[in-house]
């Protein structure tokens, strides 16, 4: 029995070394435009979205250790997906104008930043005066 531990063990290092040859893609392609804001939005959204959802991406150790690599570099293609601020004009002025509007209601909702994503970045935490600055500013681009 304390044979076919061992071996289960060994097995299970093997395969965590041999996964962490399985390439990730973790490239920061260049920015075309970055989004057009006040200093204090921008300031807000530079801190507590860019690392996902720009071309911006600070990859922390732990996004160089497979399995978690793997999550990280899939969370951060989604999210560019979705909303790309160093692509903003690549989005004509209504698509801008909604992708603000969905901002504030992802941040209105507590959907963004994610929770997981806040646990090792507690300073992306949006606090009440950020909320307050990003929903006037989400309001002055619905009129």
């Amino acid at each position: 029995m304390k044979r076919a531990l061992k071996l289960i063990g060994v097995g299970l290092l093997i395969a965590l070394i041999a996964i962490q040859f399985v390439p990730v893609d973790r490239s920061n392609p260049p920015t075309t435009l970055e989004i057009s804001a006040p200093a204090e939005v921008l300031s807000i959204l530079k801190r507590s979205c860019y690392d996902c959802h720009s071309h911006a991406t600070k990859w922390p150790w732990y996004s160089y250790v497979a399995p978690v690599s793997w999550l990280v570099a899939h969370d951060v293609e989604e999210a560019r997906e979705e909303l790309n601020f160093s692509t903003w004009d690549q989005y004509d002025a209504k698509k801008q104008a909604h992708k603000i509007e969905e901002i504030w209601h992802e941040v209105e909702e507590g959907e963004m930043p994610l929770t997981g994503y806040l646990y090792v970045h507690s300073d992306a935490t949006l606090s009440d005066k950020d909320k307050a600055i990003l929903k006037a500013w989400a309001g002055k681009q619905s009129k």
